[in-house]
C-alpha cells in the first residue's frame, strides 16, 4: 500500500507541474495574441477554463485518494501496535501457567492423580502456546506466497469428526455440536482444511461459544463442498463484516474487549480459502451469532 501511494502521489506531482507549464505557455501565447488579433481570445479563454476545471477535479481526487491510503496506513499500524500488545500477553500468560504448574510438582509431595491433573493443564497450556505460534508462522508463510496447496482425497466427514473430537478434548467439555452429510470425500488439502476448521471453532468459542452453542456443518450442492461454523454469539455488526478478514482486525472496541486474540484467525481461514480456489462468507446465524460458511 506504502509504494502504490507513493507511485500515485508522484504521477499526481508530474501532472500538476506539467500542467502549470502548460498554462503557463498558453499565457503567453495568450499575451502576444492579445497583441495582434483578439478574435480567437475567447476560445483560448474557454479552453484553458476547462483545462483548469479539468485539473481541479483530478487534484481533488487525488488528494482524497492520497488521504484514504494515509488512513488505511494508519488503521494498520494501530493494529500492528495492538497485536503486539496482545500476542505478548498471551504468550506469556501459558508460559507463567506452565512454571507454576511445573513449581508445584517439584516442590510439593502430591499424589498421583493430582500430579497427572497438573500435567495434563500444562500440556494444554503448551499446545495453546503451539497454536498461537502457529498463526503467526503461518500469516508469514502466506504473506510471503510460501504455502502451496498438495490435496489428495479425503473423508471430510471423517475429518471433521476427529477435528471436534480433539476440540472437546482440548477445552474439557461439550461445545460442539455437528450436523455432518455422511461419507463426504473430496480432493482438498488436509493441513489447509484442519488449519481452517480449528481457526473458525476457536473464534466461535472466544465470541459465543461458552454456553456449548457450537455447530460445525458440512453438505455437498452439485459439484460443491460447503462447510462451516455457527455460533450465539454477539454476532459481527453489518459495517463490519468486510474487515473481520483483515490482517489484525478484531472486533469491538480495543479499550472495552475481553476476548483473547491476534487478529490473525480470520485472516488465516481467508487466505487459505483463496489459495484452495474457494469463497468464505460470513452470514448472520439464527437466532443470533455469526455463521461462517466456506465453498471449495
Amino acid at each position: 500500500m506504502k509504494r502504490q501511494t507513493g507511485i500515485f502521489f508522484y504521477i499526481l506531482g508530474l501532472y500538476v507541474v506539467l500542467q502549470f507549464a502548460w498554462w503557463g505557455f498558453h499565457l503567453i501565447e495568450l499575451t502576444e495574441e492579445l497583441k495582434r488579433n483578439s478574435s480567437d481570445v475567447s476560445k483560448r479563454v474557454i479552453m484553458i477554463i476547462g483545462e483548469g476545471l479539468v485539473f481541479f477535479s483530478i487534484l481533488i481526487f487525488g488528494l482524497w485518494k492520497i488521504r484514504s491510503s494515509i488512513k488505511k496506513e494508519l488503521q494498520l499500524s494501530e493494529r500492528q501496535n495492538n497485536f503486539l500488545l496482545s500476542v505478548t500477553h498471551e504468550l506469556k500468560t501459558p508460559l507463567a501457567a506452565n512454571k507454576l504448574y511445573l513449581q508445584t510438582i517439584q516442590k510439593r509431595n502430591l499424589d498421583e492423580e493430582k500430579r497427572k491433573s497438573l500435567m495434563e493443564k500444562a500440556i494444554q497450556e503448551n499446545e495453546r502456546l503451539e497454536g498461537m505460534i502457529e498463526n503467526i508462522l503461518n500469516a508469514s508463510r502466506l504473506e510471503n506466497n510460501a504455502l502451496k496447496p498438495h490435496k489428495e482425497d479425503t473423508n471430510i466427514t471423517h475429518l471433521f469428526e476427529q477435528l471436534a473430537e480433539r476440540f472437546h478434548k482440548r477445552n474439557q467439555q461439550e461445545l460442539l455440536s455437528l450436523d455432518l452429510e455422511k461419507d463426504v470425500n473430496a480432493k482438498v488439502d488436509v493441513f489447509f482444511l484442519e488449519t481452517i476448521i480449528n481457526n473458525l471453532l476457536e473464534n466461535a468459542l472466544k465470541y459465543g461459544g461458552s454456553n456449548g452453542n457450537i455447530e460445525l456443518y458440512l453438505f455437498r450442492k452439485a459439484d460443491h463442498l460447503i462447510f462451516g461454523v455457527k455460533d450465539q454469539g454477539p454476532g459481527i455488526p453489518k459495517e463490519e463484516i468486510k474487515e473481520v478478514f483483515e490482517k489484525f482486525y478484531r472486533s469491538g472496541n480495543e479499550d472495552t474487549r475481553q476476548q483473547k486474540g491476534s487478529g490473525l484467525g480470520l485472516f488465516i481461514v481467508a487466505e487459505l480459502v483463496r489459495i484452495h480456489q474457494g469463497k468464505v462468507s460470513c452470514k448472520e446465524n439464527t437466532p443470533r451469532g455469526a455463521n461462517f460458511e466456506i465453498t471449495l
